[in-house]
């Protein structure tokens, strides 16, 4: 199959692209497309003379080639309208009526020069379909967020996500201002589907990407902070909400090269270090432990706090007893087997480390800590 793509280096080409070609790889088999693909990648600094070739031999065309913020504002019509009406007739010149898609705006309902110029080009696209009897798929996408968008461009979650990475300021004018998006992954599978003959379409002829998120500008920026803020309280974000989930993705995606990483406060004795990693409001608390050689950590019992400790290198014991008899329980742990032990509540515990070099232990527990309401009372094994 012969895929042609204009403005393949633009932010939905780009992600269409890399989609396409783990699907010809085989990486990507969530759908069931034949891998025997060829991708035609048309942008503005191909050779114009590609632009005959491929439409030749296309099996399905993607015209994503548009554009959004040009120097004179009568580009909008040569780059939107023109330029699709160059593709429809090469793609008539060679009697080829495959199925073509149009990347078209929610814009081409309003009476600006942006949207003017995407209403032609739906018309132009319509009109096509009708002498031709090609399939035509016309989308009129709301705001698409997502990685390798442009910031400071035509995208507000791209500007704000760069910048607030980059401890950059961003302007809001209004923070009430509701905003419908859809997330460049869920654009990118609606047109696959497209490409395997099941896009979603409307009774008035327009496609459509079926997940829209609905939410205000001041909800935006304020979740955005937070994730930026969730580096120093170790919180993380929360991924049950599909909105947060994906913006959390696109953020980390304008992090500052040199800045993927980023320190946790070690607390350090004289029998190891125990470090914090995550606190979550309602997954608990995620830390590491290191014992060093000979120590013993622990010897407490909580009334509903509960904990998994699991031992990634070194060895050693952990041992149980229920605070109301003597009987001492044991188990051994080593990082050469790795296997989860529980620390059920009403047991005293604590943990010994048995070798000649330091032990790691991956610590869960089910709540944060909360020094006003420890819950955790010593008593040796």
């Amino acid at each position: 199959m012969n895929i042609l793509i204009t403005g393949a280096k633009g932010f939905v080409g780009k992600n269409l692209v890399a989609w396409l070609n783990n699907i010809k790889e085989g990486r990507d088999k969530t759908f069931s497309l034949n891998t025997d693909l060829n991708i035609f990648e048309y942008d503005i600094d191909t050779d114009p003379t590609l632009l005959d070739e491929y439409c030749c031999s296309a099996d399905f065309v993607f015209n994503l080639a548009g554009v959004n913020r040009p120097k004179d504002q009568g580009e909008f019509m040569s780059g939107n309208f023109g330029f699709a009406s160059t593709l429809l007739d090469t793609l008539k010149k060679h009697g080829n009526s495959c199925p073509v898609m149009l990347s078209s705006s929610t814009q081409a309902a309003l009476d600006n020069p942006y949207g003017q110029s995407k209403k032609a080009g739906e018309d132009l696209f319509f009109e096509y379909a009708k002498t031709t009897g090609a399939e035509v798929l016309v989308y009129r996408f709301p705001n698409v967020f997502g990685k390798w968008c442009k910031p400071n461009y035509n995208s507000a979650v791209a500007t704000f996500c760069h910048n607030i990475a980059h401890d950059l300021p961003i302007t809001v004018n209004d923070r009430s201002v509701v905003m419908n998006l859809v997330y460049i992954d869920d654009v990118v599978t609606e047109l696959i589907n497209a490409l395997a003959g099941k896009a979603n379409k409307r009774e008035d002829n327009f496609c459509y990407v079926p997940v829209v998120h609905t939410i205000t500008l001041g909800e935006i920026v304020d979740l955005i902070y937070s994730f930026k803020a969730s580096r120093d309280d170790h919180s993380v974000p929360n991924m049950a909400d599909a909105f947060t989930k994906k913006l959390y993705a696109t953020y980390l995606s304008y992090l500052p090269t040199d800045k993927f990483s980023y320190p946790l406060k070690m607390n350090i004795d004289e029998r190891g270090s125990f470090t914090e990693i995550i606190r979550t409001p309602e997954r608990g608390q995620f830390s590491v432990n290191i014992s060093k050689p000979g120590i013993t950590k622990g010897n407490h019992w909580h009334n509903t706090k509960n904990e998994k400790f699991l031992v990634v290198s070194g060895r050693g014991v952990i041992k149980f007893r229920r605070v109301d008899n003597d009987e001492v329980i044991e188990y051994y742990v080593s990082g050469d087997k790795l296997e989860v032990v529980d620390i059920p509540t009403g047991y005293t515990h604590n943990i010994e480390n048995l070798g000649e070099s330091d032990m790691v232990t991956f610590m869960w527990a089910n709540e944060c800590f909360d020094p006003n309401k420890p819950d955790t009372f010593f008593e040796k094994v």
